[in-house]
C-alpha cells in the first residue's frame, strides 16, 4: 500500500511537470501564431488603405470585417487544436508517468523487500538457538533432582548454542560491513598465495574428513583486498569440504592469461539441483536435505558474503553442478 501511494504521488508529480511544460509551450505557440496572423492581416490592411480612393468603399469595409472574422476563426481553430493536443499529452503522459514512476521506485521497493526478508530470516535464525537454550534451562530448573553431570551437560549444550549465535552474528556483521562498502582499497596481490593461505585456514577440516585437496595453481597477479579475498576462498573451500563425503577429493585450479584470472573449486559431493542454483547466493538460502547428508551446519550466509566480495572486485562468480556428481564454483577476475 505504501508503494502504491508513492507511485500515485510520483505519477501525479510527473504529469504536472509534463502538463506545465506542454501548456507553457502551447501558450507560446498560440501567442506567436496569433501575432503572425494578425501581422499578415495588418499588412493587407495597409496595402488596401494605400490604394486610390474608390466609390465602392463598402466593399473595403466588408473586406476588413472578413479579415477580422478570419483572424478570430484562425485563433479559435488554433486554440481548439492546442486544447486537443494538450488533452492527448495529458493522457499519454499519465500512462508514461505511471510506468516511469514504477520503474523509478522498483529498485527501492526491491531493496526494502529484501531488507524485510533479511530481517525476518535473521530474527528466525536468532530465535532458534535462544529457544533451545530457554527450553533446556527451564527443564533443568523444574528438575529438582538434577545432578552435577546433568548441569554440566546443560552448560555444554548452551555453549554450543552460544557458538552458533556468535557465528551468525559474525556473519551478519560481515554482510552489513560489505553492504556499506562501495569500494575497497586494492593492492597488487598474488592470487595463488591467497588461495594457499585460505587452504591453510581450513586444512584441519579437510584432514578431519580425510579429504585430499588437489591444487593446480599458476602465478596470478591481481588488484584486490587481501583480507576479503582470503575470506572468499575460505568460504568456498569450507563449503566444498562440508558437502564432500569423507575420503573424497577436491580439485582447486587457478589459471591466468596476464589480464584475466580464473579460479575454480570442484567437489565430488551430492551436487545441487538445477532449480536451486539461481538461489544459492541468496541470503539465508540453504538447499534441501539431499545436500545435507553430511549434516553440514550453517545459516546460508557464506555464499552471500562470497558473492558480495566478488562484486566489490568487479568479478564474476558462478556455480556448475550435477546432482550426484558434485559442484564446481568458478570465480573470474
Amino acid at each position: 500500500m505504501k508503494f502504491t501511494a508513492a507511485i500515485t504521488k510520483l505519477t501525479v508529480f510527473y504529469v504536472l511537470i509534463v502538463m506545465f511544460i506542454s501548456i507553457g509551450f502551447s501558450v507560446a505557440i498560440f501567442q506567436i501564431s496569433s501575432n503572425e496572423i494578425d501581422r499578415g492581416l495588418n499588412r493587407q490592411n495597409i496595402m488596401l488603405q494605400n490604394l486610390p480612393p474608390r466609390n465602392d468603399s463598402h466593399l473595403l469595409d466588408d473586406f476588413a470585417n472578413l479579415r477580422v472574422q478570419q483572424l478570430n476563426d484562425s485563433n479559435n481553430h488554433l486554440r481548439t487544436n492546442l486544447i486537443y493536443f494538450n488533452l492527448l499529452i495529458l493522457i499519454l503522459s499519465t500512462f508514461a508517468s505511471y510506468f516511469f514512476a514504477r520503474w523509478t521506485l522498483r529498485p527501492l521497493e526491491e531493496a526494502i523487500e529484501e531488507q524485510n526478508r533479511f530481517t525476518a530470516d535473521a530474527s528466525h535464525e536468532l530465535k532458534t538457538p535462544l529457544a533451545a537454550m530457554r527450553s533446556e534451562i527451564e527443564v533443568s530448573l523444574r528438575d529438582k533432582s538434577s545432578s552435577l553431570a546433568e548441569s554440566k551437560r546443560l552448560l555444554n549444550s548452551n555453549l554450543e548454542e552460544i557458538e552458533k549465535l556468535e557465528t551468525l552474528s559474525g556473519a551478519l556483521l560481515k554482510l552489513a560491513k560489505l553492504d556499506e562498502t562501495n569500494k575497497l582499497e586494492f593492492e597488487a596481490l598474488n592470487l595463488d598465495e591467497i588461495i594457499v593461505e585460505a587452504y591453510e585456514k581450513v586444512e584441519g577440516l579437510a584432514k578431519k574428513k580425510s579429504i585430499d585437496i588437489d591444487a593446480k595453481l599458476v602465478s596470478a597477479r591481481i588488484l584486490g583486498d587481501k583480507p576479503s579475498l582470503t575470506e572468499l576462498f575460505v568460504i568456498l573451500l569450507d563449503n566444498a569440504i562440508k558437502y564432500s563425503p569423507s575420503g573424497s577429493k577436491i580439485k582447486v585450479k587457478l589459471t591466468s592469461d596476464g589480464k584475466h584470472s580464473e579460479a575454480s573449486i570442484k567437489d565430488h559431493g551430492v551436487g545441487i539441483k538445477s532449480s536451486e542454483l539461481p538461489h544459492i547466493f541468496d541470503r539465508f538460502y540453504r538447499a534441501d536435505q539431499s545436500r545435507n547428508k553430511e549434516k553440514a551446519e550453517g545459516y546460508g550466509l557464506g555464499l552471500s558474503i562470497a558473492k558480495r566480495i566478488v562484486d566489490l572486485h568487479s568479478g564474476k562468480i558462478l556455480a556448475i553442478s550435477i546432482p550426484g556428481k558434485g559442484t564446481e564454483f568458478i570465480v573470474k577476475f
